[in-house]
């Protein structure tokens, strides 16, 4: 073989050679994993490569196929013939060919090699969509464990395609929520939400009452959110908007949106701070319901706030809150808050400071304990207003503890059943207690003959209780069976406010609640003894309600009755996304 083909050859089997090592088993299936507009490059480069080893290997064999030369006795020196034109040596244009399918051997490998890098670089990028941040928590699972209520992040999702990393930086985004429909139909009185506060159902005589039960239904508790977690040099930053649109009237089918959770919490473990809207430190669902309502005992205040979290103790967390006020009262001219009006002008009910609250929580192996207080200023300022009297300040307090007990400690036949237990006393915490007191915190004398004597105002005095047992009949099937009680005790001038009036229908004595449910979770898995509800939730829910007035029949109800009964039934179904 000429040296110049020689020459060539090497060249190019040192180039097929070089591409044939970038891509040994290992990185062959990963170009196989790659996508499908990389995989067909890579094997047009190879089909090209492989045309380019059968021209060299065409050139050998006619280099080996041309006879050898002999040697022959020298003849006389004849004149040199002139040279013949036509074309060159063969060897000559041998090598020019091997040239060229050198270059082209050494293109071919380029575009193969950047063609794994782009496929290699892709890889990369769908990974950072996909993997975790390292340094934050995994994602929480889908579904609920042990029922933590409005506090709790039961909802936050992890289904591909939803919880994703940015790329290039610390963070994770979520989208969670779900979709809810309910419906429901009424025993005794036409009462046209599906939300029932019991302070609020209708009263034995009255035209509701009257007019008798009716059926509604409804998806306006829907539900959507974006959470995000970033890693920091303090910690983790986590933010969350949140929103239903559960801010319309009932009766309408134009849901309108409204803002449930608007916050961010930076720090670790051992120590964090919130700013923002989010629930109350007061906030306990207590037991799993299908009803969108603040049912009687249970708390769901969300409002502005600073707050920090503390682990104390192993098992143990510390929270202490600062939050938004909002003073309300009764007096004989109706029901007051800071945004209410008396007679087309300002409110006398007044915000000075905010609302101080604290809470204990201990968790461990199932049980759980917690305890809660708050501290609260009430003010009345008539100056501006249409009333007359001045200035009056009220001390407000309150304490609840709870304990949530599961029963495989009794025994194991009990599974992930689990009993709760709440206690509560205070004055002036009606706001907190919505279900029971239509966010009453006191009483005042404003517009009664007596008020001429001094201005008053009074918190009310308010205690109760909640039992609950959460049974799993299979890991799909459970059911939540509640009881709760309520008091509050109102001064004697309250039998001043006009029979019949605003004022004297919402003084709610004593009130009595229970609640039986049976909920299907056909995607519910067991987990480390307790159950994961899964994304989807089927249920059939029956409540039951009274309240009793303060004064009863002097409290001049319809028909001289001072209590209201209400027995409601309803369905719902919920999905998690």
């Amino acid at each position: 073989m000429p040296s110049g083909t020689r020459s060539a050859r090497t060249l190019c089997l040192g180039v097929l050679a070089s591409l044939a090592g970038m891509m040994p088993p290992a990185q062959a299936q990963t170009m196989a994993q790659a996508p499908a507009g990389d995989a067909a490059t890579i094997a047009e480069l190879r089909r090209q490569l492989e045309d380019m080893r059968r021209r060299l290997e065409q050139l050998e064999t006619r280099s080996a196929r041309r006879p050898p030369a002999v040697a022959a006795v020298p003849a006389p020196p004849r004149p040199a013939p002139a040279p013949a034109p036509g074309p060159g040596p063969a060897p000559a244009a041998e090598a020019r060919a091997a040239r060229d399918a050198a270059r082209e051997a050494r293109t071919a490998a380029d575009q193969a090699r950047v063609a794994q890098q782009d496929a290699e670089q892709a890889r990369q990028a769908a990974a950072a969509v996909t993997a975790p941040v390292q340094g934050l928590d995994p994602p929480e699972p889908m579904g609920r464990q042990n029922f933590a209520g409005e506090g709790g992040d039961a909802l936050r999702a992890d289904l591909p395609g939803i919880a994703f990393r940015v790329p290039g930086a610390a963070t994770e985004v979520r989208l969670y929520g779900f979709a809810k429909l309910t419906a429901f139909t009424d025993a005794n009185g036409r009462n046209q939400t599906d939300a029932p506060a019991p302070a609020l159902i209708p009263l034995t005589g009255s035209a509701a009452d009257r007019q008798g039960g009716e059926f509604g239904m409804g998806a306006r508790f829907s539900r959507f959110g974006v959470d995000t977690r970033t890693l920091t040099g303090w910690g983790t930053l986590e933010t969350r908007i949140e929103g239903d649109f559960g801010g319309g009237a009932p009766t309408s089918p134009n849901a309108v949106f409204r803002l449930r959770q608007a916050w961010a919490e930076l720090g670790t473990p051992a120590f964090r701070v919130l700013v923002g809207q989010a629930n109350s430190l007061w906030n306990e669902g207590l037991f799993e319901t299908i009803i969108d309502a603040t049912n009687l005992n249970q708390s769901f205040v969300r409002q502005a706030q600073l707050r920090i979290t503390g682990r104390l103790a192993p098992g143990l967390t510390g929270q202490a809150s600062l939050e938004a006020p909002e003073t309300s009262y009764v007096s004989g001219t109706g029901l007051f808050t800071p945004g209410s009006s008396l007679n087309n002008g300002a409110s006398p009910a007044f915000n000075a400071w905010p609302d101080l609250l604290g809470r204990l929580t201990y968790a461990d192996a199932g049980w759980e304990f917690g305890l809660r207080g708050l501290l609260r200023n009430l003010r009345v300022e008539t100056a501006g207003t249409a009333a007359t009297g001045g200035r009056r300040d009220a001390t407000a307090w309150g304490f609840a503890g709870h304990v949530r007990m599961p029963l495989r400690i009794l025994s194991p036949a009990f599974g992930s059943d689990e009993l709760v237990g709440m206690a509560f006393y205070g004055e002036g915490i009606g706001r907190y207690f919505f279900g029971g007191t239509g966010g009453q915190d006191a009483t005042s004398n404003i517009g009664l003959a007596s008020a001429g004597l001094g201005l008053r105002l009074d918190p009310l005095p308010a205690w109760g209780m909640t039992a609950a047992w959460r049974r799993f009949w299979l890991p799909p099937l459970r059911s939540s069976f509640a009881y709760s009680y309520a008091r509050q005790d109102y001064p004697g001038y309250a039998l001043e406010f006009a029979p019949g009036s605003t004022a004297a229908l919402s003084l709610n004595r004593e009130l009595h609640q229970a609640f039986a449910n049976l909920i299907w979770s056909p995607f519910a898995e067991a987990r480390n003894g307790s159950v994961s509800t899964g994304w989807l939730d089927i249920g059939l829910e029956y409540l039951f309600t009274r309240r009793d007035l303060f004064g009863a029949a002097a409290a001049g109800g319809p028909g001289g009755v001072g209590h209201g009964i209400a027995n409601r039934v309803l369905v719902g179904a919920i999905a998690r996304f």
